[in-house]
């Protein structure tokens, strides 16, 4: 009998903590490496990273081409969601605590399956292009607010499309990665002329980002299905934003250098299958959207989200942030269906950032910017210690999982390091 790779009842012959991440039900990809072995794609279960490369040498797994193991997701991504599940459910079998290929072969077992605690993570995947969305009602009604006032908090196109600019792929780099406080023009409201010097108002976007499996031809437009279907898995986004440079540059064009300096992902590539099971209704759409934009099905994902920081000097992270990616107001089918509707061809290993995820409490808000409400709110932190932005030496960890009845499905985190300005 086939069992479902997403089946609560599964069990792995690895011993898997309940509060961990990495169950048999999640299976999530990434790109790792040790002393004695070269980068190539795992999958982590429990507190190990199963070696897909080495599974493919002994014949055990295949993706219809040799090599689709030896480095990075696109191959794979390539193959179309069909592979995606057949090599998914595979992975599935091998590990489950019923199946005795890989259960009863110790030799292999000890060659396969590495600790996570002796592996290095590198990028899931090459970034092809990275476009930063803004679909956040929450987020986009606080900063409205903010520096609009309430009655002009949100601009008349929000409502009625998913705003977005194009970033950065060069920049895009995987958790861990020490990020240096950018430079820029800089000119505070009281001065006539700008300056250029280090960020002083450096800050964090709690996001999700979707990573695109498939591309579509230029000139095309995609249907619901067709953008669901594109969407290969979701990773933890940090998009570094430099607050002081924007607010002089963006006008008129929007987001430049104060976003391109650098955005962190997370190490593990959740896939699209495994969230299934926490799929749901998003917020009501009002006014209802273009007919290209309506959505037939839930497009939600009940992911509970976490920020912590950890103050230059201190010994522990302190939670800042507690929110969920089900209050999105446009969902990520939306954002790409949009995307490609003027014609814009989508390519494998598009990035597409959710834009920061805010919730409707004060201790749901997704950004420094919000939390200490530019400025004037500091957050406090355990010791004494307060932040409006980010400082020198401060680390920022953001976790994401959805629970399940005795399991999770997880993303691990991503986590960056502010260092200073050269």
């Amino acid at each position: 009998m086939t069992t479902h790779p997403n089946d609560p009842s599964l069990r792995s012959f690895i011993e898997v903590d309940p509060g961990s991440d990495f169950p048999i039900q999640n299976l999530p990809y990434g790109v790792f490496s040790t002393d004695k072995m070269s980068p190539r794609l795992g999958v982590a279960i429990g507190d190990f990273v199963l070696d897909l490369w080495e599974l493919e040498q002994e014949g055990l797994i295949s993706a219809g081409d040799p090599g689709v193991f030896a480095v990075g997701l696109n191959a794979l991504m390539q193959k179309g969601p069909q592979v995606w599940s057949q090599v998914r459910a595979r992975i599935s079998e091998l590990l489950r605590h019923d199946h005795p290929e890989l259960r009863d072969n110790k030799q292999l077992r000890d060659r396969v399956l590495i600790p996570r605690a002796d592996v290095t993570m590198h990028m899931p995947f090459t970034v092809s292009g990275y476009t930063d969305f803004y679909s956040s009602k929450e987020h986009a009604t606080n900063v409205g607010v903010m520096f609009r006032g309430k009655d002009n908090a949100l601009q008349p196109n929000w409502l009625h499309m998913p705003i977005a600019y194009n970033g950065r792929a060069s920049t895009v780099v995987v958790s861990g990665t020490k990020v240096k406080r950018p430079r820029g023009q800089l000119k505070p409201p009281n001065v006539e002329v700008p300056s250029f010097g280090p960020c002083k108002r450096l800050d964090f976007e709690l996001e999700m980002g979707v990573v695109v499996g498939q591309s579509s031809p230029m000139g095309g437009m995609l249907t619901e299905s067709q953008a669901e279907d594109m969407i290969f898995g979701f990773v933890l986004l940090n998009d570094w934003s430099a607050r002081d440079i924007q607010q002089w540059e963006y006008v008129p064009l929007g987001p430049f250098l104060a976003k391109a300096f650098a955005t962190s992902i997370s190490p593990w590539v959740v896939t699209r299958e495994a969230l299934e099971p926490f799929r749901l209704q998003g917020p009501e759409q009002a006014p209802v959207p273009l007919d290209y934009l309506k959505q037939a099905k839930p497009q939600n994902y009940d992911i509970a989200l976490d920020v912590s920081l950890r103050a230059a000097g201190a010994n522990a992270p302190a939670s800042i942030s507690r929110t969920n990616f089900k209050y999105m107001y446009w969902s990520s089918v939306q954002q790409l269906m949009h995307h490609a509707s003027s014609g814009c061809a989508m390519n494998v290993g598009d990035l597409l950032g959710s834009g920061t995820i805010s919730g409707p409490e004060k201790n749901q808000r997704g950004s420094l910017l919000e939390i200490s409400w530019n400025g004037t709110e500091p957050a406090e932190l355990p010791g004494g210690a307060k932040r409006s932005f980010l400082e020198d030496g401060d680390s920022l960890i953001m976790r994401g999982w959805c629970q399940g009845n005795g399991y999770r499905v997880g993303f691990g985190e991503v986590e960056g390091t502010i260092l200073a300005a050269e």
